[in-house]
């Protein structure tokens, strides 16, 4: 192990500046040890559980996990390349985070709505911290890139050529490159009183340029924009034959830089200087006024690309006047200015994983397991399958191609009639949503509700919408003011004089991509009573009318986040008797103030908790009194962690649920969600591999009382153990 893997103590640990209440609590929650449950009734005395130092504030909890995938790139055994990928995708998630967190705590200063959660910290102290915490990891993110990953691809044979290195048939090579290619499309603009400070569209690449002398028209302001071409990529491979070998790149901004000159004939270039602007890109409705969500929205998105402005990104050798200039066009401050050592525009040098074709620098690939069953039934008929048994599915350690399967077996079944489906993120080029467009077009009643607001896929799913209309599909948005982010299909079929209903249920996306990058539980089933109630949930969302009752499924906005909490509670009820309690969740995040609280009650009557959060996390651990009995912990691999499961000990008759919700206040409380429960071997499964992600040492980060993170190492002696991995072994090849 390298001395940057084990025990990080991340830049971040003084995110909020709240105390950790005594010694005790630090000395504990150091320690790192899992207590047992007690078999007795703790005595306490009373604590206010609202009390704000019990919560850490969410948008530095959601920053921290940025920076915990920062801190992948610098982890020695995994392949080069793929450190590369965490290093740009701490700039991916940066982006969103400051387009939608950010833009939202700005929000509130500007029109004076300021929102505290139960952390009890103004908006104005978060984005000073927010502030802080970006300076620290974005300085350092770049020189990670400049001091480590440059020079290691280097020693891999991969170059990024700077144009001082260029040699005199690269440069004829780059010159052609730019007339051909660059020079059609690209438009300087001159600012002058006739061409003011040009609309510059969210997160595009631009230069501010220094000019020196007149132009034809005797004009001789001093300052010019190049947008670059948003057609245009931002990583070149030079051809090989113009090289000594190995992978050689340039930048788009290296050759911008190199002929700008050309750009301004006659005119001397005395600097040109990249910079990048991040703007507010949320979206909002006024739900009141608004009479057909598909039109407003198109109407919206336009508008996401010139919204406010919330961080200026420029090369760090950009004069001071000029930062003051487009600070001041931007309306600004200089705390909102990162001035970087390397490209702006990070997130476009994902690219390399297409211009490298350098597999022993990439995770080595795997094929996703299929159970026996399905994979004999596949060419038959997969509804016999699942009529002798329901089927859980854990991608991508096994194939999703069992799912997309099933629904394209639907659309050409002549005895299957009807099939619902809800659709979140599928993507452009979905065989689901082929088979749903045959299916129609074949006369079978389909029904599909799409969520619009799916955030940056509303374009996508706008078109998708439309081509679902043009083939006979029942398209439906959901319900007004709830994403539906219930993932959820119904096939229907005849079989002989019986409708028999086949359901899939899953954590994830209809998303085939994803579904290789994301861990997911998709689940099979030809359960009478499932079947029903998905088919009342479609009803709820299609139609209007009551609360629908249902036997198995639990729904939010409904019933899911009630019985979290009761089962939560019941834990503690358990342990307050003096039986064991035991809760173990999985999920995404942890916000939502009355589950956490319930989970703080049930820490105090002795129930042990485990959470596996990979994100957000509000919940202190550790805390003598209140959280003693609570570990958290967050896995970041290779595979984006994205199951949400539950584990409740149930004194010795555990009960196990998937769903498609987080424990946070926008999936319990304001969204179309599902829970589902697993039972007999299928639920023993998912409790073993929940103990793989709880005995994981080498991938898994532990929350401390103080809101930082420790990465876990193994113990002396201990074989290192990675969750991932082992799945892995289980079930792909």
């Amino acid at each position: 192990m390298t001395k940057q893997e084990t025990a990080i103590e991340l830049e971040v640990a003084e995110m909020t500046d709240e105390q950790v209440p005594n010694q005790a609590a630090q000395a504990l929650v150091e320690s790192r040890e899992i207590l047992p449950t007690v078999d007795h009734p703790v005595e306490v005395e009373p604590v206010d559980l609202k009390a704000p130092e019990l919560y850490i504030n969410r948008e530095l909890s959601h920053l921290q996990f940025n920076v915990r995938v920062l801190e992948q790139s610098l982890v020695e055994r995994h392949p080069l390349l793929e450190r590369l990928m965490f290093l740009l995708i701490f700039s991916s998630n940066l982006d969103e985070f400051f387009e939608i967190r950010v833009a939202d705590q700005l929000r509130q200063l500007k029109y004076g709505r300021e929102v505290v959660g139960p952390d009890a910290m103004y908006p104005k102290k978060v984005l000073e911290k927010i502030r802080e915490i970006c300076h620290i990891n974005v300085e350092r993110q770049y020189r990670i890139l400049n001091e480590i990953m440059f020079p290691e691809m280097e020693r891999q044979g991969i170059h990024f050529l700077r144009r001082r290195d260029w040699t005199a048939e690269q440069l004829a090579w780059v010159r052609e490159y730019f007339e051909e290619k660059v020079v059609p499309v690209i438009s300087p603009i001159g600012l002058d009183p006739a061409h003011p400070f040009p609309r510059l569209v969210n997160k595009s690449l631009n230069f501010i340029v220094e000019l020196d002398g007149k132009d034809a028209f005797g004009r001789e302001t001093g300052m010019a924009i190049i947008p670059a071409p948003r057609s245009l990529p931002r990583l070149i491979r030079m051809p090989d034959e113009l090289s000594d070998g190995g992978d050689n790149l340039i930048f788009l901004s290296s050759i911008i830089h190199q002929f700008a000159d050309e750009l301004f004939p006659g005119m001397k270039v005395k600097g040109c200087f990249q910079f990048r602007i991040t703007r507010n890109a949320d979206l909002t409705f006024d739900f009141e006024e608004m009479d057909d969500l598909a039109r407003t929205l198109r109407g919206e998105l336009h508008s996401r690309k010139y919204g406010d402005a919330v961080r200026l990104e420029v090369d760090n050798r950009t004069p001071e006047a000029l930062i003051d200039f487009l600070m001041q066009e931007f309306h600004l401050s200089d705390d909102q200015v990162y001035k970087v050592d390397g490209p702006v525009n990070l997130t476009r040098l994902m690219a390399v994983r297409d211009l490298v074709k350098r597999p022993e620098l990439r995770w080595p690939p795997f094929s996703p397991g299929v159970p026996n069953k399905l994979k004999k039934e596949k060419e038959a008929n997969v509804f016999n399958s699942l009529k002798g048994g329901d089927q859980l599915l854990l991608h991508p350690f096994q194939s999703f191609t069992p799912v997309v399967d099933l629904i394209m077996k639907a659309a050409k079944d002549p005895d299957v009639i009807a099939i619902k489906q809800t659709l979140y993120r599928t993507g452009d080029k979905s065989d689901i949503v082929n088979a749903l467009v045959e299916a129609a077009r074949a006369g079978k009643e389909v029904t599909v509700v799409i969520e619009l607001r799916a955030r940056f896929d509303e374009e996508s799913n706008l078109h998708l919408a439309s081509r679902l209309q043009e083939a006979g599909c029942l398209v439906v948005y959901g319900v007004v003011g709830y994403k539906t982010h219930a993932k959820l299909m119904l096939i229907v079929r005849r079989e002989g004089s019986n409708l028999v209903r086949y359901c899939h249920l899953g954590t994830g996306n209809y998303h085939s991509g994803t579904a290789r990058l994301y861990t997911d539980y998709s689940y099979l089933t030809s359960n009478d009573e499932i079947g029903e109630d998905v088919h009342k949930v479609f009803q709820q969302l299609t139609g209007m009318g009551k609360i629908q009752r249902l036997k198995k499924i639990f729904n939010a906005p409904f019933t899911l986040h009630t019985k979290m909490i009761e089962l939560v509670q019941r834990e503690a009820k358990l342990a307050a008797s003096g039986k064991p309690g035991h809760v173990i969740v999985k999920v995404n995040g942890l916000t939502e103030p009355k589950m956490i609280r319930a989970l703080y009650e049930a820490s105090q009557a002795g129930v042990k908790i485990e959470l596996i959060i990979r994100g957000m996390c509000r919940l202190r651990p550790g805390l003598p009194g209140i959280s003693e009995n609570i570990t958290v912990r967050s896995v970041i691999g290779r595979f984006l962690e994205h199951t949400r499961v539950c584990y409740f000990g149930n004194n010795g008759n555990p009960e196990v649920f998937c769903a498609s919700a987080d424990w946070m206040e926008r999936n319990m409380l304001h969204r179309v969600e599902t829970g589902f429960p697993l039972s007999g071997k299928l639920a023993e499964r998912v409790k073993k591999e929940l103990d793989y992600y709880l005995a994981d040492n080498t991938e898994s980060w532990e929350l401390k009382a103080d809101g930082s993170y420790n990465l876990l190492a193994p113990e002396e002696g201990e074989p290192a153990f990675s969750a991932q991995q082992q799945l892995l072994q289980d079930f792909a090849s």
